[in-house]
């Protein structure tokens, strides 16, 4: 029971939400995040790409910015491709740009980002790829 409620909450925020700000976005085709981002784009997402190796470039037709801080627009999910003991500070700045969800990658999680994460109501995923789960709740092969 306990895994459908999460399931359902997943995909609640999944059609809940609009902007998805990509942390670790990388221009190489072979890396996750770039095959994460191009598959979220297609779903109907609009991806914003966060990285500071390659600020004012573009991912995808994107234009890439520094920090979560620098993104102007309401951002709904906060899907983290960086180290666990990098997730802390990008807890502190989901909760300062007002997002509803931090999402951690696969093999990702930090206990202090979940923390601060749950305590200013923003909801806690880690250890899970937002391309696999929307994929399995949408049934999307």
């Amino acid at each position: 029971m306990e895994k459908q409620i999460i399931d359902d909450k997943i995909k609640e925020l999944f059609i809940s939400s609009r902007v998805i700000a990509l942390v670790g976005a990388s221009k190489k085709k072979e890396k996750d995040s770039n095959i994460v981002m191009k598959f979220l784009q297609k779903s109907g997402y609009k991806v914003i790409p966060v990285n500071p190796t390659c600020v004012n470039e573009t991912i995808h037709g994107e234009k890439v910015y520094e920090t979560l801080l620098d993104i102007k627009e309401k951002v709904d999910i906060v899907d983290v491709f960086r180290p666990s003991e990098e997730t802390i500070d990008i807890a502190n700045q989901t909760k300062e740009i007002g997002a509803h969800v931090l999402w951690l990658q696969l093999n990702i999680e930090n206990d202090k980002a979940k923390e601060i994460a749950t305590k200013n109501k923003i909801y806690y995923i880690a250890n899970k790829c937002t391309k696999i789960e929307f994929q399995k709740l949408f049934g999307i092969i």
